[in-house]
């Protein structure tokens, strides 16, 4: 499937824009400026990316802990989100979310979760929507290798193949569960694999490859939309920060990391691949570079100036009204 150049620019500029943010926000709760705990994305661009750039605003996602970079792929505000993370008024949730809790409907963003394999329920639930209502909308559940262990994620890829729903279960095997190796969590060592024992198409990708986690996207929500059912999508991924930012990564072998940001880094895959191709211009890249540096400077310079959320807010959005 060839992206024009205009898609291949967009998808380059929310791989970088999710980059960018993380390496930000590593930077500032380094500093003490944003509260509570962040789980980071950086790494892993290509899977949210390769995945939402299928999707249209009335498609819904649900995401982790680890859930900025969902967020951005799905086309929420990076300005509104770093007003959400610093826990200011004006946030995307008012300040009350918080970094494992940010959300934005309008967006189709149900959310991150800290609760591990929470996503796909919730997605089986808008996939039954959907299709009860006939929209041609589809539900994505991003869950990592963690989460694919879970009860509840069994349970609804077994009751989305029963009811034929619009769902697609995306796994992020980044290789650790926290700080348990995959190969050590998962029994059968196949996510993809054990998710076709559930009866729906399932298929592994390489996570350091754009072009090869947006082909298997366009097939699997090809399929949802026109009536095919799930799908699940294993994609072969690494997180180059911790389990959260402050993780001393015991866990990890000497050099780890370093290897992982000069072998496997998506976004320097995508750039090379895209030059050697002569479908994008160096220049044009590094413009969009400066670009989104630009933004995620402004992002934080409106959340630290940005109030608090005022006491009585404090009981506000606690209950939906319907």
């Amino acid at each position: 499937m060839q992206l024009n150049r205009d898609e291949l620019l967009k998808a380059y500029r929310d791989m970088a824009t999710i980059r960018r943010f993380e390496e930000r926000v590593q930077e500032e709760f380094s500093k003490g400026g944003i509260p509570g705990f962040v789980h980071l994305y950086a790494g892993e661009e290509a899977a949210a990316v390769g995945v939402c750039s299928h999707l249209g605003s009335r498609d819904y996602i649900a995401s982790t802990h680890r859930g900025h970079g969902h967020s951005i792929a799905k086309g929420c505000d990076p300005v509104l989100m770093m007003q959400e993370l610093f826990a200011k008024k004006g946030g995307l949730c008012g300040g009350k979310g918080g970094s494992m809790h940010i959300a934005d409907l309008d967006r189709g963003m149900l959310g991150a979760n800290g609760i591990v394999g929470g996503g796909p329920p919730l997605v089986v639930g808008a996939a039954l929507t959907a299709k009860t209502l006939g929209r041609g909308t589809v539900a994505v559940s991003f869950t990592g290798d963690g989460g694919s262990n879970q009860g509840t994620t069994f349970e609804a890829m077994n009751m989305a193949v029963v009811l034929k729903l619009p769902a697609i279960f995306v796994f992020e095997n980044n290789q650790y569960g926290e700080g348990t190796g995959v190969g050590y969590a998962v029994g059968s060592h196949d996510i993809a694999g054990r998710a076709a024992g559930f009866g729906l198409p399932a298929v592994k990708v390489n996570g350091d490859d754009f072009f090869a986690v947006h082909e298997a996207a366009d097939e699997a929500i090809g399929r949802a939309r026109n009536g095919g059912g799930p799908s699940a999508i294993e994609v072969d991924t690494c997180r180059f920060f911790g389990h959260h930012s402050g993780d001393a990564q015991l866990y990890r072998g000497k050099d780890e990391v370093k290897r992982l940001r000069e072998e496997r880094d998506c976004i320097a895959n995508f750039r090379r691949r895209v030059s050697e191709a002569a479908l994008l211009e160096t220049d044009a890249l590094d413009a969009v570079d400066a670009e989104v540096a630009a933004l995620i400077d402004r992002a934080v310079a409106t959340a630290q100036e940005a109030p608090l959320p005022p006491e009585s807010a404090l009981l506000t959005d606690v209950y939906v009204s319907y």
